[in-house]
């Protein structure tokens, strides 16, 4: 952005001649941030409805604030109206002071009486903070500032039209040596990724779907491991681009071969499917009365933090117990996908998942036993277990897909773009926690979530395909193409009788499912190209790119790249010029210092530039 800026800069004087100006403007910058074409609201906070004016907490003075002080957001609610020009995307910014809690603190914002919680950091001068990429209906919307924990102080508050990076990722893997399968799949995963959505369906594991199997299927629609795929089928008339399976069963305690792999191997041979993989190992829930090699019944393990005494941090400290068992579930683990590697089938392969949980940073929301030593320690395991299947077993089909949430300490979770190649989040938020307009219980939650989607793709600069690798609801069409969420894929989990998934209509609305999978924007399995041989023909994300030294056009004078010249323009231009190369404390808009803004400071503007270059 800065070189094309720049370039604009270096052009401007001959097209700002050409403009026509009105004859006068104020100069504030709350008009400058009205003039903009992307901001839509701009208050002092202090003057919203609820609010009172503050000039200090209690003995504490913060100078630098605008107006005539700041809104403390302590007992009382803070509301405000903002009028959309359109459905879409928008962002939320403030100038906030935090001084109660050095590790955040939560703030909670309501849009439309859908809430959204996130931690201001510590900051005891004026900074800027982001409530985030939030949708906005075409009319008048209410937003309040809740008083949940609070007392954040807040100057302003701004709303504009979200400017949503571009998706368009480089398909280079973290396996340096992945096979050439592996490659074919990541090239086409890329190229799809933005502008499709691959369907994806979870297959139950264990024995499959039985007689007794409490889910509503009997009689020709009981198939097994293949009832959700069959009903996919019979209703929407295709079968899903994306199968998912589980290595749970092979395991050093209980295992049992349920015949996962030679499945796998089918759906991405004989069918042209895509798999992918997430790995439920177990522990034993008496790891220390263990003995390494033993068989213990499956009732006597647990995936579950709070039913083992496995200690977590040792299983990354070679020469310990926990570290040799963990060596001897990859070893199992490895055994299988070297046959898929030899079958010439990719995986996006999806372990050790949901580390998190709730939010934390020492294992203490985690929902898995490998979380629940927390942030440092989960991050080695995942990177031993890469390690370990790539160096030690020469397993190099796999597309490594990490779960990540959206919480203020996520980003201290992952492990490391070089260690990752895609980032998923697990949608489960069916009757409640709802942001598409609809009361909750009104019926399944088809939003797309889209202010989770660009927290991930902002978790990793837009490097790494973003997923939903579970989900319950699969977002109607309409609300991924108003809020831009454009996931990866998505994947149903299977249905089990207490949550059918799939094919209860609390969770997906068989129509709206329907006009999914109908649709050009899903891509089903008989859409899917020979991807194992597929070339990519994705363009370097960067134009400055020195691999791709072609810059981008530029229209002169142009500074807000909106096709269009106007008096916008020479106020944006001389923002740029005082952030990046002025410190002077003036009127942003007023070029020759007189105190008003006119004609002149145009000309003011081109012997600047005449003078810099």
């Amino acid at each position: 952005m800065k070189s094309i800026m720049q370039k604009a800069a270096a052009l401007a004087v001959s097209g700002v001649l050409t403009m026509g100006m009105a004859a006068s403007l104020p100069v504030s910058y709350l008009a400058l941030a009205e003039a903009e074409s992307n901001v839509i609201f701009h208050a002092e906070c202090e003057e919203l409805e609820g609010a009172t004016l503050w000039t200090s907490i209690y003995a504490d003075e913060f100078p630098g604030y605008s107006g005539e002080g700041f809104a403390y957001l302590t007992n009382e609610t803070i509301s405000f109206e903002v009028e959309a020009p359109e459905d879409g995307m928008y962002e939320f910014t403030t100038r906030c002071v935090q001084i109660l809690g050095e590790d955040g603190r939560e703030q909670t914002i309501a849009i439309n009486g859908s809430e959204y919680m996130m931690k201001m950091p510590y900051a005891n001068t004026w900074t800027d903070f982001s409530f985030g990429i939030h949708r906005l209906k075409k009319g008048t919307n209410t937003i309040q500032l809740l008083p949940k924990y609070g007392y954040g102080a807040y100057d302003t508050i701004t709303v504009k039209k979200a400017e949503l990076p571009e998706l368009n990722v480089q398909p280079t893997l973290s396996d340096a040596d992945a096979t050439k399968e592996t490659q074919g799949l990541m090239n086409y995963l890329c190229d799809v990724y933005g502008e499709h959505m691959l369907s994806g369906q979870q297959e139950i594991y264990g024995g499959g779907h039985t007689e007794d199997s409490p889910n509503g299927y009997s009689g020709e629609d009981l198939q097994g491991y293949e009832t959700e795929f069959e009903w996919i089928k019979k209703n929407f008339g295709d079968y899903p681009a994306i199968r998912g399976f589980d290595y749970m069963n092979y395991n050093p305690l209980y295992g049992w071969d349920d015949g996962t792999t030679e499945r796998i191997i089918e759906w991405g041979t004989e069918r042209n499917g895509i798999p992918t993989v997430c790995w439920h190992i177990n522990v034993p829930k008496k790891f220390s009365d263990y003995t390494l090699g033993d068989a213990v019944g499956w009732q006597d393990c647990t995936y579950k933090p709070d039913e083992t005494d496995f200690d977590t941090s040792q299983a990354v400290v070679e020469g310990t117990k926990e570290y040799e068992y963990f060596q001897l579930a990859i070893a199992d683990l490895a055994e299988q996908l070297a046959l898929v590697q030899d079958a010439g089938v990719p995986i996006i392969f999806r372990p050790l998942h949901e580390a998190e949980g709730n939010s934390n940073l020492d294992g203490s929301g985690s929902w898995f036993w490998w979380g629940k030593a927390g942030a440092e320690v989960y991050k080695q395991l995942w990177q031993l277990l890469h390690t370990t299947l790539t160096e030690k077993y020469g397993i190099h089909n796999l597309i490594w897909e990490y779960n990540s949430y959206d919480y203020s300490t996520s980003p201290s979770w992952y492990p490391g773009d070089e260690w990752v190649d895609i980032v998923g989040y697990d949608k489960y938020n069916c009757i409640y926690n709802r942001h598409d307009g609809k009361p909750s219980g009104s019926g399944p939650n088809e939003d797309a979530i889209s202010g989770t989607f660009y927290t991930l793709v902002d978790l990793t600069n837009g490097k790494k395909l973003v997923s939903m690798p579970e989900n319950d609801t699969v977002p109607s069409l309409d609300n991924i193409m108003v809020e831009q969420a454009n996931w990866l894929y998505f994947c149903i989990w299977y249905d089990n009788g207490s949550d059918n998934f799939l094919s209860g209509t609390n969770n997906n609305d068989p129509e709206t499912l329907k006009e999914m999978y109908q649709s050009d924007y899903c891509i089903t399995l008989s859409e899917l190209p020979d991807w194992k041989n597929y070339t990519s023909t994705v363009k370097p994300t960067d134009p400055t790119d020195p691999t791709n030294p072609t810059e981008p056009d530029v229209t002169v004078g142009d500074m807000d790249n909106n096709g269009v010249l106007n008096v916008v323009d020479p106020i944006l231009m001389r923002r740029y010029l005082l952030d990046v190369h002025v410190e002077l404390d003036v009127a942003v808009a007023d070029w020759n210092e007189d105190g008003e803004f006119s004609l002149l400071d145009l000309i003011g503007l081109t012997k600047f530039l005449l003078r810099k270059s």
